[in-house]
């Protein structure tokens, strides 16, 4: 029997744009810029984030106020809703559910699988909860186990064991130094240009 398919995105870069490049560009800290296009590890990664927090008592209500001002990237809106007529997305993301709900919002309430924030009483961000570590690349092969074909798109470091575990993976909107050192994925840049793969893959 043919296998069901389902596609697998990520979220920030992909359908709205990089939350702590807008919270960098509010706060001037231009170190908050460091994305996972820019570090492969994503612990790294957050551990940094939180002592530049931390050093400038910024806390979780202050990036919220951000992304409330955040909106999907262009076309992003149309593509998700015509591929979600064609077959089931999920959204995987390593943002964490506190940040992602506004834009949830914006784009349907699709299923995402993120991660969670641990706040004190102050409303300072002072740890972070992974749902499980490589959550993505985890989704995927927990899904193909389901009988799933599993389509995957993203655009960073962290997205690439996703669609290394998928059965097809795409780069979208993926920076070149990141498409060179993968040259297996084939890269998009245009959401038709995207959903019209998908469309060959079902």
């Amino acid at each position: 029997m043919k296998p069901q398919t389902i596609v697998t995105l990520d979220l920030e870069g992909v359908l709205v744009p990089e939350i702590w490049i807008a919270f960098a560009e509010k706060t001037g800290i231009a170190a908050l810029r460091r994305t996972t296009r820019d570090e492969p590890d994503y612990d790294v990664l957050m551990r940094g984030r939180l002592a530049i927090l931390d050093e400038h008592k910024l806390k979780l209500a202050d990036i919220q106020e951000v992304i409330g001002t955040l909106s999907p990237l262009e076309g992003a809106k149309a593509f998700l809703d015509e591929l979600r007529t064609l077959t089931q997305v999920i959204i995987l993301s390593d943002t964490f559910e506190e940040f992602a709900q506004p834009l949830m919002r914006q784009l349907g309430w699709p299923t995402i699988l993120c991660h969670k924030l641990e706040v004190n009483d102050e409303g300072r961000i002072v740890n972070y909860k992974l749902r499980q570590p490589n959550q993505k690349q985890h989704s995927v092969e927990a899904l193909r186990g389901l009988n799933y074909k599993v389509i995957a798109a993203g655009d960073s470091f962290n997205d690439t064991t996703m669609l290394g575990a998928a059965n097809t993976g795409f780069f979208f909107h993926a920076p070149d130094s990141i498409k060179e050192m993968f040259p297996q994925y084939r890269p998009f840049d245009v959401y038709g240009d995207l959903l019209a793969a998908v469309k060959a893959e079902l």
